[in-house]
């Protein structure tokens, strides 16, 4: 299996080129749904441990629907196959200039959640304009063992965030052990009381919002994924997700940007446009670097093939 790796603010995405099982010709989102209930073993493989690192998310190539997109791609953790990845499709057009597909300029990108478009800055330096995101709950109140009352947004960005704001714990780099547990509850208290989007999608994303000692940066925060790993970016759905609710709120003009932090200092510029649907198209400008680039091999007489299971 040909992969090159990337990190995108400390957080990293492995390509995949070839190697995977055939997912037929039908919508990403068909595709999405067959890789996550046929072939679940698979992802895990590639991205758990020891072939993985915590924290990885792959971006499966496949052909796109629409012949005008550059590609297709299946975003997916070492737990879960995603809607939509911001720090991975930076990743992956830098990956794409790094195999000479892509120049400087404009691209399209097909994902499960929709078609997004990247803008090619440098090498290094990408733009991602995201699918319409919107606010889903206000203010929603949930118990959370441990914990009492939390309260949060219910917003979509691609994937599904709960976001509190502020964080009950300060958003800094000695507390992550200690967010990460309450952001585990937070998300099994949105599940156990229901908290999830209009047609039942489950909250697989928490945000905790907090803010920056640096001046000029926005907030900080802590973005917890399905895998339980926290995000080394600032979680490019996540944000989209969080511009939804700023603009709901009326604190963010359309074309403001503003930088967000991450709970380990990387950052994205963010901006968003009026949405056709009510919602907002947020744009989330961040660098990404090539790490590594081979080929992964599956033994058959490798006792941990399939990687480590806990």
């Amino acid at each position: 299996m040909h992969v090159i790796d990337s990190h995108t603010g400390g957080m990293p995405t492995r390509v995949i080129l070839d190697g995977a099982p055939d997912l037929g010709s039908g919508s990403l989102a068909e595709r999405a749904r067959l890789l996550a209930t046929e072939h679940e073993a698979f992802y895990k493989s590639v991205l758990l441990e020891p072939r993985g690192q915590p924290g990885i998310v792959a971006a499966l190539l496949v052909p796109p629907e629409d012949p005008s997109c550059e590609t297709g791609v299946i975003y997916f953790d070492a737990d879960a196959v995603l809607g939509m990845c911001g720090h991975g499709t930076i990743g992956l057009a830098v990956t794409l200039a790094h195999l000479g597909r892509i120049a400087p300029g404009t691209h399209k990108i097909e994902t499960p959640a929709g078609q997004i478009t990247v803008d090619l800055l440098d090498a290094n330096t990408v733009r991602v304009t995201n699918i319409e995101s919107r606010r889903v709950k206000t203010s929603v109140v949930i118990e959370v063992a441990g914990h009492g009352q939390v309260k949060g947004d219910l917003a979509y960005g691609g994937n599904w965030f709960f976001i509190v704001d502020p964080s009950p714990i300060a958003v800094e780099p000695v507390n992550i052990r200690a967010l990460t547990d309450l952001s585990i509850a937070i998300r099994e208290a949105c599940i156990s009381q229901k908290v999830c989007g209009e047609n039942g999608q489950p909250v697989d994303h928490v945000i905790l919002q907090g803010s920056s000692p640096t001046k000029g940066i926005h907030s900080r925060n802590f973005v917890l994924c399905p895998d339980d790993q926290y995000d080394r970016s600032p979680c490019g759905t996540g944000s989209s997700a969080r511009l939804a609710c700023l603009a709901a709120d009326g604190v963010l003009a359309p074309g403001e940007e503003i930088t967000q932090e991450s709970v380990i200092g990387s950052s994205y510029r963010l901006s968003f446009q009026a949405g056709p649907n009510g919602g907002v198209i947020p744009t989330l400008t961040g660098r990404a670097y090539i790490m590594g680039e081979g080929k992964l091999v599956f033994a058959q007489n490798d006792p941990f093939r399939d990687g480590i299971f806990l």
